[in-house]
């Protein structure tokens, strides 16, 4: 972070004038913390992106990390999931921080350092504020998509995939190759 370490619970307005640099960082519960971004992971994260976007119908988008406000009041949590797939005003190209209301998917791509936070406190926060659909990717090895569906306020698991996967999103089937986000391409 550029300046001085904040020696106080950031709100919303702090946090959106800090300047990070090449810092990736999320708030938590007032508190910035740095994220782990291994090489892999960004492969992962944008091959994802790419993947979705073209195969997402309109008015949904996918995202590749931007700003989620899963709490505004102090102490204030802004998440920076991998993708989000967003609706209506959300996917402008010019969105720099969404609301779980603009959300209809949160995916997160775990890399060492993140598989605690991915698996439980993410989970647990998307699940709190009400985003319908999470998926949880796990890199290590061969990829495996683990997704869960919102229903009574609960994230239920509805399957775990790896290969060629369709999965079905807001009514919409979506083919995804999970093995693409990874694999190195040849040289020759």
């Amino acid at each position: 972070m550029v300046g001085a370490w904040p020696d106080h619970l950031l709100t919303i307005d702090e946090w959106s004038s800090l300047r990070t640099g090449d810092l990736f960082c999320e708030l938590v519960e007032g508190v910035p913390v740095v994220a782990p971004q291994p090489p892999r992971h960004q492969l992962a994260v944008w091959r994802l992106a790419a993947q979705l976007e073209p195969a997402l119908p309109a008015p949904l988008a996918a995202l590749a990390r931007i700003e989620l406000v899963v709490e505004e009041r102090v102490p204030a949590t802004v998440r920076i999931p991998d993708v989000l797939v967003v609706g209506g005003a959300a996917g402008a190209a010019h969105a720099t921080r969404v609301r779980p209301s603009d959300v209809l998917a949160a995916v997160e791509i775990a890399a060492p350092g993140s598989r605690r936070v991915d698996r439980v406190l993410k989970y647990a926060e998307y699940e709190s504020v009400g985003i319908e659909h999470y998926w949880l990717l796990d890199t290590e090895g061969p990829v495996r998509l683990h997704a869960f569906t919102l229903r009574d306020g609960r994230y239920e698991p509805v399957g775990e995939h790896s290969g060629q996967v369709t999965l079905d999103l807001a009514g919409h089937r979506l083919q995804l190759d999970l093995d693409a986000l990874t694999a190195l391409r040849s040289l020759s």
